[in-house]
């Protein structure tokens, strides 16, 4: 089995369904793992009756993607968020890129789905951090396994585990971009006030680059979520 689906959930009852049907209409041979970090909703059973294997792991991004990685068999790991949808043809453009001996790698193009100004930006501006290096785990990030187990797989981080990942994967080899997309949940910023939202986000980028530990910036981002989720509830909530 040449390509395996690694899918990091915790509650993603809400989403993970279309991201499984979509996934379903992939073409060619795939193998489908959901690393679940102790969801109490449906996730878990969802997952199961959708036919994807799952793997219990401990809650963290970084750990559960690494807990799906070592559990799965094929030759090429594709690392997808529980909210993003992939082309039909993503496997076949993933295996046709690995034919090149010097592509370790690579990610998808990215459209954040909704009709908000602000999915309009972000699916601009997702193609200019490219060229700085960035690429990020929603735009479903491909790799050789022997590439992923050589670098030393994703680490358990809260935040950033997908830049470190590339950062290290980029010196065994080139890291590349499909021709083809993938469609993400512009959910993180419904109902909330994007400026900041955005703000707090490249300034964790920022910290990221000057040596500030993942551990803490995830720390630092969990609790203005929820500052930001209690200023949203209505009164009585």
């Amino acid at each position: 089995m040449p390509v395996s689906i690694v899918i990091p959930t915790l509650d993603e009852a809400c989403h993970l369904g279309a991201t499984l049907e979509a996934v379903g209409r992939i073409r060619g041979e795939v193998e489908v793992i959901v690393a679940d970090g102790g969801s109490r909703d449906e996730t878990v059973q969802i997952a199961r009756c959708r036919g994807a294997r799952v793997v219990e792991s401990v809650r963290g991004r970084g750990a559960q993607l690494h807990a799906g990685a070592i559990a799965a068999r094929g030759s090429v790991l594709w690392f997808l968020h529980a909210d993003t949808l992939p082309p039909a043809d993503g496997a076949e453009k993933i295996l046709r890129a690995l034919r090149h001996p010097c592509v370790v790698g690579g990610n998808f193009a990215i459209v954040f789905d909704g009709p908000s100004r602000w999915a309009g930006f972000l699916t601009r501006l997702y193609p200019r951090l490219r060229w700085l290096g960035l690429r990020y785990g929603d735009s479903g990030i491909f790799v050789r396994r022997e590439a992923y187990d050589h670098a030393g797989g994703f680490r358990p981080y809260p935040i950033f585990e997908d830049l470190d990942l590339i950062r290290r994967l980029r010196k065994l080899g080139r890291f590349v971009r499909l021709p083809s997309t993938v469609v993400t949940s512009s959910r993180r910023f419904e109902g909330r006030n994007f400026a900041p939202v955005f703000a707090c986000w490249s300034s964790l980028q920022l910290l990221y680059w000057l040596g500030v530990s993942p551990h803490v910036l995830g720390k630092y981002y969990s609790s203005m979520r929820r500052g930001d989720r209690r200023s949203t509830r209505s009164p009585g909530a």
